[in-house]
């Protein structure tokens, strides 16, 4: 697609995802603080998400839900684009909880959508505030509620696998919940740095077999965040499902 378009069907999306925010954003939160139905603004977030994905061109395939588990889970995914989030929040998880970075807490209504979501903040700035949150996301991991982490904590620019942080899988194994490795990729192409133009691409994502983690301590975190990693890499290297 020439950037012409693309720049134009990128308009366009920001335009109509604004529009949706401010006509369903509001009455979704106050039915969700009022009501306590967390479930109506995942449906709302889905409808956004889904509608932006498909305004921009964005498409994706999922290869492995049959090794998906009942129960909660740590989804632990790598992180190469913008766009990465946005797909895995749509196809992994019907009411899918992020752990994420504090700063995203500032932006106008998404702060109070986190919070009445049970999407947990961390601030890696704050050691002890950080603990809390891992505490926070544990409570909720054994409430049945399923997670997804970066833990490679930044994009990466080049698409190579950064080393893994510690905190979500210290909260898996205090949860003594799996974690399920997952790689997206094809996404890279899709907004160029310093750019709001977001391109048409085709995503695959591909999710692995479970981790278990039941009967193991937070001594065995460093074995477990190599097993994820490799599984992750392992993911990675088997290429992308479009054809074409």
């Amino acid at each position: 697609m020439n950037t012409a378009l693309a720049a134009f069907r990128s308009l366009l999306a920001y335009v109509v995802i604004v529009v949706y925010i401010a006509v369903i954003g509001p009455p979704a939160l106050v039915i969700a603080r009022v009501f306590g139905w967390k479930r109506v603004l995942y449906l709302a977030g889905h409808g956004g998400v889904g509608l932006a994905l498909m305004l921009t061109g964005i498409r994706y395939r999922v290869v492995g839900r049959e090794n998906v588990p009942t129960g909660a889970v740590v989804y632990c995914s790598n992180h190469e684009s913008n766009v990465d989030p946005a797909v895995l929040f749509q196809c992994l998880h019907p009411m899918m909880h992020i752990l994420y970075k504090q700063e995203l807490h500032r932006i106008p209504l998404m702060g109070m959508a986190f919070d009445l979501g049970g999407f947990v903040a961390v601030d890696r700035a704050d050691r002890r505030k950080s603990i809390a949150s891992v505490d926070r996301a544990v409570e909720s991991l054994r409430d049945g509620n399923s997670f997804l982490i970066f833990p490679e904590g930044t994009r990466s620019r080049t698409g190579e696998l950064l080393p893994f942080k510690k905190g979500g899988f210290i909260m898996a194994l205090q949860a003594q919940v799996p974690v399920l490795p997952v790689a997206v990729s094809g996404g890279r192409a899709s907004m160029r740095k310093g750019s709001g133009v977001v391109r048409p691409v085709k995503v695959t994502v591909r999710i692995g077999p479970p981790i278990a983690t039941a009967g193991l301590t937070v001594d065995d975190r460093d074995t477990l965040i190599e097993r994820a990693r490799t599984a992750v890499q392992g993911l990675l290297d088997q290429g992308p499902v479009w054809k074409g």
